[in-house]
């Protein structure tokens, strides 16, 4: 990107268009994220812990080199999408544009997968303040310290525990589900990594061998960890949006980036309701 500049330790990120540090990091597609009274967010990802704030119309990184900028941060905020593009593409439909231009900010996170599974399992049934409570205690209880933060632990780590082992997080009846993912992970059974590379159907039926992965928290780990931008989770917000303004299927001109149409679609809902 010839708009990023490494200056005093800091990394910024010049007249950045459509990243809205809030409505990125707040919509409900990653849970360790937190802003404090100025405004600055803070949030670990593969053990790397930043902090962010938008300064005069930039993005300003602390506590990144420009080495995990490039091979890590630069892709997780995905940065190398054109999201002005989609949002063009999204005019043919005009309820899908006002909700892209009312949500413009929100890029979609590329996380890392292994987590993005546990955090979507966690998620079933379950209001945001509750997900990100049991996802910290499970990473301060299992997860290593990387500084003021704790790292997700690994599937080897997870695959180890029992569901007696899990009560401190409180995860309830998700604790056998994140058993059985981390041992089919650890294990070989199941290779995320292996999921980015393959067609999104195929991908899906593998994560729907995981207990307790539907085609809800499938769609979310392909969507939010694995860059399948087709993926189109839909819980009840969106299949009440589908029917109330779209006839109940998603528009057309979503075709090839509907993961990023229900982004725009959940905010502007949400927004309105």
């Amino acid at each position: 990107m010839n708009n990023v500049f490494f200056e005093n330790d800091k990394i910024y990120i010049r007249n950045v268009k459509n990243f809205d540090l809030a409505q990125t990091l707040d919509c409900g597609q990653a849970f360790r994220w937190k802003p404090d009274e100025n405004g600055v967010w803070s949030g670990i990802a593969k053990s790397r812990f930043i902090e962010l704030k938008e300064q005069n119309g930039d993005i300003v990184i602390s506590g990144a080199s420009k080495s995990d900028f490039e091979e890590f941060w630069f892709d997780y905020f995905d940065l190398g999408r054109d999201y002005s593009a989609v949002i063009n593409q999204f005019s043919e439909n005009k309820t899908l544009y006002a909700a892209a231009n009312a949500s413009s900010g929100i890029r979609i996170l590329r996380q890392e997968p292994f987590e993005a599974l546990c955090s979507f399992i966690i998620s079933q049934n379950n209001n945001i303040p509750r997900i990100k409570g049991i996802i910290d205690r499970l990473c301060e209880n299992f997860g290593e310290r990387k500084g003021v933060a704790y790292a997700f632990p690994d599937a080897e780590t997870l695959a180890r525990l029992t569901e007696t082992d899990l009560a401190p997080i409180r995860s309830g009846f998700r604790a056998k589900y994140i058993i059985d993912a981390a041992r089919k992970v650890a294990g070989g059974e199941i290779d995320l990594e292996s999921l980015k590379r393959l067609d999104y159907e195929a991908a899906r039926e593998i994560l729907l061998k995981i207990k307790g992965v539907g085609p809800k928290v499938a769609d979310c780990v392909l969507l939010y960890g694995c860059g399948h931008i087709e993926a189109f989770p839909k819980d009840v917000w969106i299949k009440r949006a589908l029917e109330e303004y779209f006839g109940g299927e998603i528009p057309a001109c979503a075709k090839g980036a509907a993961g990023i149409a229900q982004q725009y679609i959940f905010y502007y809902i949400r927004s309105n309701a």
